[in-house]
């Protein structure tokens, strides 16, 4: 009995030895893109109302305008503030690497989410997914929007672009690449009639009179991809100034649902796609926060995170084979991601 009773205690010290260290009081700076966005505005919403449950306080700061000075100025503020820790969506793939690195080296526990940076010059980053995942996926809705109006995807020459934000936006055009060799390789028929891209800088009126613009210069268009929270909404703007339909084009892309429902409802569209963003911008902040309080993460760890669950630190090279490797740089996964329809998208609100 008595050595059961130390085996007992000593599982009960190793438990609490083993649990994360998470203290009071600590201040995370969650950077968006650009304020104003309804992706944006919704990841902060779940980050602030998760943190307010488990007990350490969300900065949001952005800026309207997406831009690498913005972001530049709003994560030297937070450094000169004296602020714990930053969650930043990065609107340039290497724009931001020096500010972030400075940020680690002031002592700020540094993550990113949604869009990142080099993996030296943050600790995690939160991504939705990965390349193949996510390029797949918007070629798919493509596919079955063009399917459902009549459309035979796998033998007809489809013609079709990709309108995003732009080139220097790590997470979009690393999904256009892998969406691209997945053309390729299912869909040998289809044309891709601007392979250097449409952009419109997450500008919103730009993302209308862009989409204008492309539906005014190919007539007999067959898709859009906009793997852009701006595009997207935009590009529906566009197709119905030009009194455009699904049944004449097949939109899709990525966007919050509130943001795009309208334009389902009005038959602009089919269906497009997203992940749970409120979890994104949640699951980033915490792990700031989690690091902040002294804790540290290396490839390998599975970290248990209060109301959301387990996640693994994966390697970077999950989203490119190139990306920089070390012990304590790495990448968490999202479990899922959605397509929304006029059947479903009403079970989201957000």
């Amino acid at each position: 009995m008595k050595r059961l009773l130390v085996i007992a205690l000593t599982l009960a010290l190793l438990a609490a030895v083993a649990a994360p260290a998470l203290s009071d009081d600590l201040t995370i700076v969650f950077v968006p893109k650009l304020s104003g966005n309804a992706f944006f505005e919704s990841a902060n919403d779940g980050a602030q109302a998760y943190a307010e449950k488990i007990g350490f306080t969300v900065k949001y700061d952005g800026n309207p305008e997406a831009s690498v000075a913005n972001q530049v100025a709003i994560i030297n503020n937070a450094i000169n503030q004296g602020v714990d820790g930053i969650c930043v969506s990065s609107v340039d793939a290497t724009g931001l690497d020096d500010v972030m690195r400075e940020a680690k080296a002031a002592g700020l526990a540094v993550t990113t989410w949604d869009s990142d940076v080099a993996g030296d010059a943050r600790t995690v980053m939160v991504s939705q997914g990965t390349p193949d995942q996510l390029g797949t996926m918007l070629v798919d809705m493509l596919a079955e929007s063009l399917k459902n109006r009549g459309k035979d995807p796998e033998k007809d020459a489809i013609k079709y672009v990709w309108h995003y934000s732009q080139a220097t936006v790590a997470d979009q055009n690393s999904w256009n690449v892998a969406g691209e060799a997945y053309v390729k390789e299912k869909y040998p028929n289809w044309v891709n009639v601007k392979p250097d891209n449409y952009y419109s800088e997450q500008d919103a009126e730009k993302a209308i009179s862009i989409g204008e613009s492309i539906l005014s210069a190919y007539p007999d268009l067959d898709g859009i991809i906009c793997n852009d929270s701006t595009a997207l909404p935009g590009q529906c703007q566009a197709a119905q100034n030009l009194g455009k339909t699904k049944a004449d084009i097949s939109i899709t892309g990525f966007a919050a649902p509130n943001s795009i429902k309208d334009y389902c409802r009005a038959g602009v569209l089919e269906r497009w796609g997203l992940w749970d963003c409120q979890i994104q911008g949640a699951l980033g902040c915490y792990l700031a926060y989690y690091l902040a309080s002294g804790n540290t993460i290396k490839v390998g760890d599975q970290i248990d995170v209060p109301d959301i669950g387990t996640v693994e630190v994966m390697p970077n090279t999950v989203l490119d084979p190139n990306a920089y490797t070390a012990e304590d740089s790495g990448v968490v996964l999202l479990p899922e991601r959605a397509v929304f329809t006029i059947d479903n998208m009403d079970n989201y609100n957000f």
